[in-house]
């Protein structure tokens, strides 16, 4: 291994660390540990937003699939700045930051157990993230450890579980102020590093004109199986409702696009700023930086079979063995300096680190603050003892998935989660910032309805989990349970999301109103200092 990438990564691992102890320092209860006493700035906020948003899922995972699905995917560019930034900075974010500081919420099921006034829905949702939430963490360990494998020769396992240790120490200690402040460093060096990669591919093909022509041109290269499914080119739409599209429409744009409003670790860190204010200032940071991460590795992605065609004569999918995973690894490894290959490790450890430690945070603050607590009616000291357990766990599962998880589900991971939070999630916390007449009883319709119908499309009607898990096989003796046309190819979300919102909508038509004045105390007029 080469002496100067020893030295820069030490440097970085150092660095990473040494902003940990200074979160740790900084941090004196429980309230510093979740949600940073609200008293975070626009610039680390949106930073770390984006770069929490902006895993290895999106680089390696979904820069892959770019490669296999081509420019489609730029559509969900669109709706990972329009819902992701703009209506979840400006309407979510405001409404959010306000009314859990009026409620006192520490964490998303904290926010929606207390606006309903429900320790079910705190303790569901608890379980819910911390038993889910591992596919993902899981899925984004895996996109970095295949690149620091695939660069640097490190045996796997070595590099699954260095990298583990390193971010589970500042999230243990630092809770979310190492989560902000490491976040913000990462975003940083994320940034610039895919500026690079932007301008370089399109200087090695002549151009955006001329790059963009040449795989127009490479469409006959396709294989029969894919066209079979609906493909026709990486620079033209799938046929309308073959398998190809509802894949490419449903689970990847939709499923992200829509989804990423509901995340949980992502909605939390709307109650860690200082006011309304920081977050008017986060919108432009964080939309600026969404778009250049997302459009940069989908660009790559799809663009990058063309240099593996010119230089392999294979297109992206044929050169990394079928693993979708691999390619954006191949390409960054063939195509670029020996000195970016370096500078580009750095940002795929910055991209995965800053997304696991929050999703280690979110794990260990859901067992803690929202299963234990409740249960136990926990003081502060035990609840931060419980919560740096609860981290330490979510380390361990993610680990041992990690060895499980098959190749290529970096992005389908991403999917599962963001899909299963959005039919869960999504109606609830719409309603419990938008509609007053919602009542426990609907929100608890609205959360469990989402959640079993979810489960319930992965384990028997969407083909690629059901195949793949085989619980179908084995009670029906067939992959899926309906396997007419479009069903096995549209995403659980489409299905779930709906029904959850009409199940909330009717049952809280048909419950006693909520307090009236408990209500209008948490949809008063803003106030900025609040």
């Amino acid at each position: 291994m080469d002496l100067l990438l020893v030295i820069i990564v030490l440097i970085y691992v150092l660095v990473m660390l040494g902003v940990g102890v200074y979160a740790w320092k900084r941090t004196k209860n429980s309230e510093d540990f979740f949600i940073a006493s609200h008293g975070t700035n626009s610039y680390i906020m949106a930073l770390s937003y984006g770069a929490t948003f902006i895993s290895t899922a999106a680089i390696i995972g979904f820069g892959g699939v770019a490669g296999n699905f081509g420019m489609g995917i730029l559509w969900l560019v669109f709706l990972n700045i329009a819902v992701g930034i703009f209506l979840a900075f400006a309407i979510f974010g405001k409404r959010t930051r306000l009314m859990g500081k009026r409620l006192k919420a520490l964490t998303f099921p904290d926010f929606l157990s207390r606006r309903f006034d429900s320790k079910f829905i705190k303790i569901f949702s608890g379980l819910l993230i911390f038993c889910t939430m591992p596919i993902y963490a899981a899925s984004v360990l895996i996109g970095a450890v295949r690149f620091i494998e695939t660069t640097l020769h490190i045996d796997y396992t070595i590099a699954l579980i260095g990298l583990s240790i390193i971010i589970g120490a500042y999230v243990i200690y630092g809770g979310i102020k190492g989560v902000l402040y490491t976040d913000a460093l990462q975003g940083t060096i994320m940034f610039v590093s895919m500026l690079f990669v932007l301008f370089t591919i399109y200087s090695l093909f002549g151009g955006v004109t001329s790059a963009h022509q040449t795989l127009t041109n490479m469409a006959p290269l396709i294989p029969a199986s894919v066209q079979a499914q609906g493909a026709t080119g990486w620079t033209s739409a799938p046929v309308l409702g073959s398998p190809w599209w509802w894949n490419l429409v449903t689970s990847i744009i939709m499923g992200v696009g829509i989804g990423a409003i509901a995340q949980p670790q992502l909605a939390v860190r709307f109650m860690t700023v200082k006011s309304d204010r920081e977050l008017n200032r986060a919108v432009l940071i964080g939309g600026i930086f969404i778009f250049v991460m997302t459009f940069t590795a989908y660009i790559v992605g799809a663009l990058s079979n063309v240099y593996f065609y010119q230089n392999f004569g294979q297109i992206a999918i044929q050169a990394a063995g079928g693993n979708v995973d691999r390619i954006i690894p191949l390409f960054i490894e063939n195509a670029m300096p020996k000195w970016f290959t370096y500078v580009f490790l750095l940002t795929l450890l910055s991209a995965a680190m800053s997304t696991i430690s929050t999703q280690f945070h979110v794990q260990g603050t859901s067992i803690s603050n929202d299963v234990y607590t409740p249960i136990k009616k926990a003081n502060n000291h035990s609840t931060l003892v419980v919560a740096r357990i609860g981290v330490l766990l979510a380390i361990v599962i993610a680990v041992a998935l990690a060895f499980i998880l098959p190749a290529g589900v970096v992005a389908q991971g991403t999917n599962i989660f963001f899909g299963l939070c959005a039919s869960t999630f999504l109606p609830v916390y719409i309603c419990s910032l938008f509609w007053k007449r919602t009542t426990k009883e609907g929100a608890i319709a609205g959360i469990v309805s989402g959640t079993v119908l979810s489960l319930f499309c992965l384990v028997f009607v969407h083909a690629k989990e059901a195949t793949g898990l085989g619980i179908c096989k084995f009670i029906t003796g067939s992959n899926v349970l309906i396997s007419t046309m479009p069903w096995p190819y549209v995403d659980p979300m489409v299905i779930a999301l709906p029904i959850s919102f009409i199940c909330l909508v009717v049952v809280s038509l048909l419950t006693k109103n909520p307090d009236e004045k408990r209500i209008e105390h948490l949809f008063a007029d803003k106030k900025e200092n609040e």
